[in-house]
């Protein structure tokens, strides 16, 4: 029997054609392998529209997907976004913002939205000694994963500004102690280059990396104003080396979902931030 989530992805296939805009004549090197989603949050006219316009105008300014934290989908409103993505082929692929104590609560309501992923973020206490955080979380979610399992939902840890997992090789060394295919990684591209280099992470997570968030980051901008004003600057125009970060996602054969993660803004605005992922992205 089909499932929910097959049925969106047959919709949205057959919405395609008549929501988005012209395919380009060239197909980019990504092309049919990386999916456009984004963060709900940056969805700032969403106050004024209902959930199902918001859905239908996010799909003609170029997005497949659309990703909310838990908090934007209270009980009462799951059902007029569960309706809104069957209307519209806009898939809800994953949430965002679980905490280890929210877990098993947001892994359930992913699976009922259709999506496939729950990014999670690890808590850090700089009063407690790192090893004893590190074998609380991992066993965490170990705890966690045949709960993932069962309801089809993988849980993606992030690398965030937490000062937890702040290397490549600690999140890489991090997820494999935790031993699951339900326990994997939602790759920052633009989190990382606070304590690295973005195709170094892409490199060494290696097909950990299930998810990706995209965002840019700009080191002299953060040199000389401040590490969060980094972020200021519009897709394409920072510092990150997008061709060697696509080589590396290349040489994963890394295919999927990758979400803006940027200021949020109008229409035409999102609709630029989709034209900019397609450049970055080689779409």
């Amino acid at each position: 029997m089909p499932t929910r989530r097959s049925i969106l992805h047959a919709s949205a296939l057959a919405l395609g054609s008549a929501v988005l805009p012209p395919s380009p004549a060239r197909a980019g090197q990504f092309s049919g392998k990386i999916r456009k989603s984004l963060k709900w949050g940056m969805v700032t006219e969403s106050k004024k529209l209902p959930v199902v316009e918001c859905f239908r105008k996010l799909r003609e300014c170029g997005f497949e997907g659309v990703e909310p934290s838990l908090s934007h989908v209270p009980a009462e409103r799951e059902q007029e976004w569960i309706d809104a993505s069957k209307a519209t082929g806009l898939m809800i692929d994953g949430t965002v913002g679980a905490r280890v104590d929210t877990l098993e609560p947001g892994l359930e309501l992913t699976r009922r939205l259709g999506g496939d992923s729950m990014l999670a973020v690890m808590n850090y206490d700089l009063k407690t000694p790192l090893g004893v955080q590190w074998r609380a979380a991992r066993e965490r979610l170990q705890a966690a994963a045949p709960f993932a399992e069962k309801h089809g939902v993988k849980i993606l840890v992030e690398n965030v500004w937490a000062t937890f997992l702040i290397s490549a090789y600690d999140m890489a060394r991090f997820i494999d102690e935790i031993g699951s295919p339900w326990v994997q990684v939602h790759l920052d591209i633009g989190n990382q280059m606070r304590w690295g280099v973005a195709e170094h992470w892409v490199e060494v997570v290696g097909t950990r990396a299930k998810k990706l968030d995209v965002k840019e980051y700009d080191l002299t901008k953060a040199m000389n104003q401040g590490m969060r004003k980094g972020f200021d600057v519009p897709l394409g125009e920072g510092s990150i080396q997008w061709e060697a970060v696509r080589a590396e996602l290349a040489k994963i054969q890394f295919t999927g979902w990758a979400a803006a993660e940027v200021r949020g803004g109008d229409w035409a605005y999102l609709a630029d931030v989709a034209r900019r992922m397609d450049q970055v992205l080689d779409l």
